[in-house]
């Protein structure tokens, strides 16, 4: 499907948020499933609910507050999405992944992006955290991908190359702050694969999945890279 949204509306709402905020966010985090409070760590904040921002798509899963949330974390200028999207709320791909180019244009160059997700490494327990070191994107086997369509080169690449997507100094800042915090849980790493949902997967497709190397299955978000 052609992205609906021309460069203008991703700019006039950009532009939109940085005259209604004083804050210039480096970093933007999508708060998962149990993961909005991760908002409250911020200081100097300053929130807007999405139903105030031009363009932008309304959360409709439970327990995702819908709201854009600016402050500090650390000393860092930050972004917090409290509440995603998804296709299988009937977004088409381009509304999922509006905010991300919003972000790009506002000068944040790192995001951080978390979800809930199944466990299908049998060495993995209920409350592991993974770090996704790479990802199956099996919608993107029959077509599903947000680069589809006219490219803009001011976005990026028509032909963006995926062998890194996930980066590497990130990963590795990420085991140094776990050993300082003194957690004894090991961090995991592993391969993600996501599927569209909004129905789980079968107990053949998590065999399938378990075959193919992933380590966890979701329904979000490798369309937000």
């Amino acid at each position: 499907m052609e992205n609906r949204f021309t460069y203008d509306d991703y700019r006039n709402t950009s532009e939109w948020l940085l005259c209604h905020t004083k804050h210039r966010p480096q970093v933007a985090v999508i708060c998962g499933s149990g993961l909005g409070n991760l908002v409250n760590k911020l200081t100097d904040s300053q929130s807007f609910d999405y139903s105030e921002i031009p363009n932008f798509p309304q959360s409709t899963v439970p327990g995702h507050a819908g709201r854009l949330v600016f402050g500090f974390l650390n000393g860092k200028a930050c972004v917090m999405m409290q509440g995603r999207f998804h296709m299988y709320e009937g977004y088409p791909i381009w509304k999922v992944t509006f905010p991300v180019r919003v972000f790009f244009l506002m000068g944040v160059d790192t995001l951080v992006v978390t979800n809930a997700a199944g466990g299908l490494n049998p060495e993995f327990e209920v409350g592991d955290i993974m770090l996704i070191r790479d990802h199956i994107n099996f919608p993107g086997f029959s077509g599903v991908n947000p680069l589809i369509g006219p490219n803009d080169e001011r976005f990026g690449l028509r032909f963006p190359a995926m062998s890194d997507a996930y980066d590497r100094d990130m990963r590795q800042n990420a085991h140094r702050a776990w050993k300082q915090m003194g957690e004894q849980r090991e961090l995991k790493e592993g391969t993600y694969v996501m599927l569209a949902g909004p129905s789980f997967e079968t107990v053949a497709e998590c065999w399938l999945l378990q075959k193919l190397g992933a380590d966890a299955v979701a329904l979000k978000p490798y369309l937000d890279l």
